[in-house]
């Protein structure tokens, strides 16, 4: 099938060279069913409301009340080594990989649905009433409710986990459709937790199709569809007024003289589509989101870069989606999310699955931080956007090189903290036979 894509874009991605493209409809119209700051508030609501109830039902989270969040950590040290000099304005990495409980970013999104979805099912029955402390989703009566009922969803991991150990932590039988590709480790821990692993020998779109497919035929079964949530993209929109919390307690200031980039993985967008979204609600123009994928998996370029509606997918442009991030191993894009990042998103770099292991050790060795290599791909954000032609392009079309001393740049991280220690020292040996 050929591809709706200019002629230069389509061989450089084909030949899998990484690249910074440029969004050329950003600032363009979003879309009427784009979600509001006020959708985005309630769902940050939600979250608050409910944090007793996560503290009581996991001890990880006393610490911090049942509060799902993670540390700003300064990563000037990171900017400071070779390939990466040159680096102008100061630079952060939002540490989501270390997020309690379930271990990434995807914790944000996958709870703040199973909770939407507990809360709805109890006051439908009448086990709650609207003022109620939520604690009570974890009465006997909740969880004989909640156990006639099943929470599906199709992940490739990170997600699964996050949707499978909520889900089961508050007595729903929970079933998780994966890739037989997915990593083990993950598969055992859901398993671990109690919750049911289908697994499916497809890639990421067949393990959704399948329990989209089983959860359809089951009036008592949610599906959480990663492809088309919208309570999953605004539980990801809320973190970004924690994180203007964090910026603002650090004295940095998000206006026309101090722009804010930000760089986030992207597998089919949710997650950093959420977070994305709610960065533009609440800065506007002066924040500058990009995503970085793998060269193997481009899907949200390839989507944006088609220029429309029609689904367009990595296979279409003649790539195959393996790639060693598998949590970025996606082939078509949320036809939620790209509709939104077509108006939002500045651009998307690609990055090969060397320079992955390559940017995780980095990431270890100089933030002592140990995360998934597909959780580093975007470290090298602020290196394009300084150093690169496309990036000075960009600079210059938005009048940000005079700027850009008194910037920041922020790396979000999304995964790790739940990785064997067997599996990160692997990460490590392969990342130290790349560097040399």
């Amino acid at each position: 099938m050929s591809a709706p894509l200019p002629p230069a874009l389509l061989a450089t991605l084909q030949v899998r060279q990484p690249l910074l493209w440029l969004n050329p409809q950003l600032g363009s119209a979003l879309p009427a069913s784009a979600p509001t700051a006020q959708q985005v508030q309630a769902a940050a609501a939600r979250l608050q409301r409910c944090a007793g109830l996560l503290a009581m039902l996991f001890p990880e989270l006393a610490a911090t009340q049942g509060q799902i969040e993670s540390a700003l950590h300064d990563a000037s040290a990171l900017y400071a080594q070779p390939p990466y000099h040159g680096v102008q304005g100061r630079c952060w990495l939002k540490g989501d990989h270390a997020l309690p409980v379930a271990g990434s970013i995807k914790a944000r999104g996958g709870f703040h649905e199973v909770l939407a979805h507990a809360e709805t099912l109890a006051l439908q029955h009448g086990v709650i009433q609207p003022e109620d402390d939520r604690r009570l989703l974890a009465s006997p009566d909740a969880r004989a409710l909640f156990a006639r009922h099943s929470v599906v969803v199709g992940s490739t991991g990170n997600l699964g986990l996050s949707i499978g150990i909520m889900a089961a932590a508050l007595g729903f039988q929970a079933v998780v459709h994966m890739s037989v590709e997915a990593k083990e480790w993950k598969k055992a821990r859901l398993r671990q937790r109690g919750v049911t692993v289908v697994e499916h020998a497809g890639d990421y779109a067949a393990a959704v199709a399948a329990g989209r497919a089983t959860a359809e035929a089951d009036p008592n079964s949610y599906f959480v569809d990663d492809e088309h949530s919208l309570p999953l993209l605004l539980g990801y929109a809320a973190a970004a007024a924690a994180l203007a919390a964090q910026l603002a307690a650090q004295g940095v200031t998000v206006d026309a003289a101090h722009p804010l980039f930000v760089y986030l993985p992207c597998g089919v967008g949710g997650a950093p589509g959420g977070i994305a979204h709610g960065m533009k609600l609440l800065f506007g123009p002066h924040v500058h989101c990009f995503f970085a994928e793998p060269v193997a998996s481009p899907c949200m370029l390839v989507q944006l870069a088609s220029g429309g509606d029609a689904p367009l997918s990595v296979y279409d442009i003649g790539l195959d989606n393996r790639t060693e991030a598998d949590g970025l191993a996606v082939g078509l894009a949320s036809p939620l999310v790209a509709p939104l990042m077509r108006a939002e998103l500045s651009g998307v770099f690609t990055v090969g699955d060397d320079d992955l292991f390559r940017q995780r050790l980095l990431v270890e060795d100089h933030c002592a931080m140990a995360v998934e290599p597909s959780a580093a791909a975007a470290v090298a954000g602020p290196h394009w956007l300084c150093n690169s032609p496309a990036g000075q392009a960009y600079l210059a079309a938005h009048g940000l090189q005079g700027q850009l001393a008194d910037s920041h740049h922020l790396i979000w991280t999304t995964g790790g903290a739940l990785v064997p220690a067997e599996e990160h020292q692997r990460f490590r040996q392969r990342g130290l036979l790349l560097q040399g």
